[in-house]
């Protein structure tokens, strides 16, 4: 049986296991959120030996080769040695800058890095509150903003969404990995129209992206559309119509669970030349592309970041 080594910690572990689980049931703490090769929150750094990957694709060239791999997506085939994510050591400090309601349920996360973070919209980044680590995605706006925007879901208990509930302006987190989402604004777009489909805190992603195509000055019609369980939770509503009103190429939508048959089936293209980009839960994700396929966008046209839930 292979040997699993981890700080101080020396266990056997049957062939085949998976590293992520190996890890936790032994009391190795490792954080997860997707289990699905997405999120990155699981990473590990391989010292001696190396397991089976799943997902050789899901990271650069520079950090398999320091040994880095995610955790959820490996089996243990032989004996390895481990050093796992420490906020401490290898997370980047950040302080809070404001925190805030944006709705019944969407909590706003502000935070000031101790170093500047060179990124683009649409990015993600792993937040750390103590021993806690949860995946998001930047709703900020880089080299505009002074400090790296979240928003959070909050409707369902979860470690880090209750942890970031008691956070106070002052508070310190660490931060993990920034990765690439499939989400970003391309200059090339200039002159397409280009719809922005969210569904609940997928419009943060969407929101920054959108401010970026502002700022180049993007000419082809934009079309925002923001799905919510009611009309409470469009939580941008404001700054999303503030925008609207000095952008005559600009529309706003704002869709509630029980409008969005009845407004899918309204859709149509203007213009083949369409991109769409899509952000939220699986199943709202899945609703929007198959209108717009059937609407006849190309699949090469349609970008989009679904939000997994945990587990």
């Amino acid at each position: 049986m292979p040997e699993l080594r981890a700080g101080d910690r020396q266990w056997s572990v049957a062939a085949g296991s998976n590293l992520l689980d190996a890890l936790n049931q032994a009391g190795v703490a490792v954080p997860y959120s997707c289990r699905a090769g997405s999120c990155h929150a699981c990473l590990v750094q391989c010292v001696q030996g190396l397991p089976s990957d799943n997902r050789p694709d899901a990271l650069s060239a520079e950090q398999r080769q320091q040994g880095w791999r995610l955790a959820c997506q490996c089996q243990v085939v032989e004996d390895l040695q481990l050093h796992t994510f420490d906020p401490l050591q290898d997370g980047r400090p950040a302080e809070v800058a404001a925190v805030d309601w944006l709705s019944p349920s969407v909590l706003r996360l502000r935070l000031r890095p101790q170093r500047s973070l060179r990124y683009q919209a649409g990015q993600h980044l792993v937040l750390w509150a103590g021993q806690v680590a949860r995946p998001y995605s930047l709703a900020s706006l880089p080299e505009e903003d002074r400090f790296l925007e979240f928003h959070l879901d909050c409707r369902q208990p979860g470690e880090f969404s209750d942890a970031a509930r008691q956070l106070q302006i002052g508070d310190h987190l660490r931060l993990g990995e920034l990765r690439g989402g499939a989400l970003h604004y391309d200059p090339d777009w200039h002159d397409r129209p280009l719809w922005l489909m969210a569904a609940g805190t997928g419009l943060g992603p969407l929101f920054g992206i959108l401010r970026e195509a502002l700022r180049a000055d993007h000419q082809g019609a934009i079309r925002v559309i923001h799905l919510a369980r009611d009309a409470d939770e469009h939580y941008l509503a404001k700054p999303l119509q503030a925008l609207a009103a000095h952008r005559n190429n600009l529309s706003v939508e704002l869709w509630t669970a029980t409008e969005l048959p009845a407004a899918l089936a309204q859709l149509r293209l203007v213009s083949r030349q369409t991109l769409a980009l899509l952000c939220g839960s699986p199943e709202s994700v899945d609703a929007f592309a198959r209108r717009l396929y059937l609407a006849g966008l190309p699949r090469n046209q349609l970008l989009a970041d679904v939000f997994l839930p945990r587990g």
